[in-house]
């Protein structure tokens, strides 16, 4: 006849030491291991993504005899906010050969407050196509605002070309994993503000005094 055991079945013995060592790891070992899994997964993220290059070109506002520099950084200020506009960039995307949406996306650009001077930054993944598209919007801009010359009186020109870059402007895979080893400390120390703690109440259950005997309580009285 088989007997049936009447103990609760106990874990794995493996399984058991690893949640016993678990339990006695320090709470700075959370750190280290965010810190850790952040660094890779930073890391890992640097090498997958391709790198990304950045060229710039640079146009300049002219004042003609009927103006003054004052207008010429004016219309240089309005001149950055409509290089990136759908009528520049119609134009642009014939001499960049790529879809105005690329444009839209790749190239941007920067006006200085004391200086007419703009700069046309486009950014992709082939250093010579970010030449060609700060180039190509570079020229477009420039044409749109020489058709309005008799009105604005400033003529734009072109200080200086986009050349092809020939170094990534994005992140390294050692930068990427220096952010992502950051983040998982902080991610780890976030976890190990918020977990709950264990007092010392609760860790040891309160002592009850035993009841006294009766030769106690004689020699007592």
């Amino acid at each position: 006849m088989t007997e049936n055991p009447t103990r609760g079945h106990r874990p794995n013995g493996s399984a058991g030491a690893a949640l016993a060592r678990a339990k006695v790891l320090p709470p700075w070992s959370l750190l280290a291991a965010g810190a850790v899994l952040g660094g890779l997964v930073g890391g890992a993220y640097g090498v997958v993504k391709p790198p990304a290059y950045t060229a710039t070109s640079y146009v300049v506002a002219v004042p003609t005899e009927q103006s003054d520099p004052a207008a010429a950084l004016g219309f240089a200020q309005a001149y950055g906010r409509v290089a990136t506009q759908l009528a520049v960039l119609g134009d642009a995307q014939v001499w960049a050969g790529v879809p105005v949406k690329t444009l839209q996306q790749s190239v941007s650009t920067a006006t200085s407050p004391d200086a007419p001077m703009v700069s046309v930054s486009a950014t992709s993944s082939r250093p010579d196509l970010a030449a060609d598209m700060a180039n190509a919007v570079s020229r477009a801009l420039t044409r749109h605002a020489n058709d309005a010359q008799a009105d604005t009186h400033v003529e734009l020109q072109q200080f200086a070309r986009a050349t092809k870059p020939t170094e990534a402007s994005s992140a390294s895979p050692t930068v990427t994993g220096l952010v992502g080893a950051s983040a998982g400390g902080l991610l780890g120390g976030l976890v190990l503000l918020v977990r709950p703690r264990r007092t010392a109440d609760t860790a040891r259950p309160a002592s009850v005094p035993s009841p006294a005997t009766a030769a106690d309580v004689r020699g007592q009285m």
